[in-house]
């Protein structure tokens, strides 16, 4: 992505936004998660795959088994809302939503407004999704997860969890793309392609 200064105006303007938006928000000491994944497609589909077709997440991640637009969202666009289901009888799930979007820079804030049989405290977590273009016709997708559990003496223990899940989907993200197969929770499907992939790289948070 060429770097100009109407790029380094709207990264700062989305800090900004960011930081007011958050100003309630991530108070406490959180533990951080980030993982990245080559994908060999443009910048601007897996933008459309992770955040413009936002209520659609069920269509890659394995640990999703429904998700749906909620509120009457339509797209991924900025106060945008999702359920996500997280087993077959729906007991587990986030309700979330989209609280800043810089489409310039392709970088996304998520957040979870609710949930049930989630670990965390809510009011102390929120996820990032950005997409670099490489240059070459490929990119690079990546999640980053801000959490506290609830109880915090938890947070190491989820920290594992967590990289596992962010992982596995960003493996079911490059295959849908890639081939336009669903990888949806409760098939089968991600065990049959898990080994055809490079592992996500974890990047070393705190």
């Amino acid at each position: 992505m060429k770097i100009t200064m109407k790029s380094i105006v709207a990264v700062a303007l989305f800090a900004l936004v960011g930081t007011i938006a958050t100003a309630q928000r991530m108070e406490k000491k959180f533990r951080t998660v980030k993982v990245e994944m080559k994908i060999d497609a443009s910048a601007e589909r897996v933008w459309e795959a992770m955040v413009l077709d936002y209520g659609e997440i069920s269509n890659f991640s394995p640990y999703i088994y429904t998700s749906e637009y909620t509120n009457g969202s339509l797209k991924g666009e900025v106060g945008a809302t999702r359920k996500c289901n997280f087993n077959e009888k729906a007991t587990q799930w986030s309700h979330e939503k989209i609280a800043a979007i810089d489409h310039d820079n392709m970088v996304m804030r998520n957040i979870i407004i609710d949930g049930k049989k989630l670990p965390l405290n809510l009011d102390n977590s929120q996820a990032f999704y950005r997409v670099t273009d490489n240059g070459d016709g490929t990119s690079t997708a990546e999640y980053e997860f801000q959490f506290r559990t609830k109880p915090a003496i938890m947070g190491f223990i989820a920290k594992g969890g967590f990289k596992k899940q962010l992982s596995g989907t960003l493996v079911g993200l490059k295959h849908y793309i890639e081939t336009g197969e669903r990888v949806t929770g409760g098939t089968d499907k991600y065990e049959e392609i898990k080994d055809t992939y490079p592992k996500a790289t974890v990047i070393k948070t705190k």
